[in-house]
């Protein structure tokens, strides 16, 4: 699966994802745009799923025709420490997201 870290969480949390293609927003060349654009160009590159904290993109993405899946974290802040606990949710949520889906973990 590829997945993609939005560029809010730490750089280093991608490697609690060895057994993904996971890589970073600045890695896929995608920092600084803005959510809608970013989102289809996130969908167009082939990822599958992004791994965001922020919460506002559920409520301000909807398009039923991306195949991009996302995943909302909840924790107490962006920082590894807070995340890392998360990882073993987050893996059993990728095992099962499908297409399109928005799912909050945490």
């Amino acid at each position: 699966m590829k997945v993609l870290l939005d560029e809010c969480l730490p750089v280093d949390f991608r490697h609690s994802f060895l057994e993904h293609e996971t890589h970073t927003v600045v890695w896929a060349g995608l920092k600084g745009k803005k959510n809608g654009e970013f989102l289809r160009e996130a969908d167009a590159a082939g990822y599958d799923v992004l791994v965001t904290i922020d919460q506002a993109i559920p409520r301000q993405q909807r398009d039923p025709g991306r195949r991009l899946s996302i995943l909302v974290l909840r924790a107490a802040t962006n920082q590894l420490e807070d995340l890392v606990p998360l990882a073993a949710p987050i893996k059993r949520a990728l095992e099962r997201i499908g297409h399109g889906e928005i799912v909050m973990v945490g």
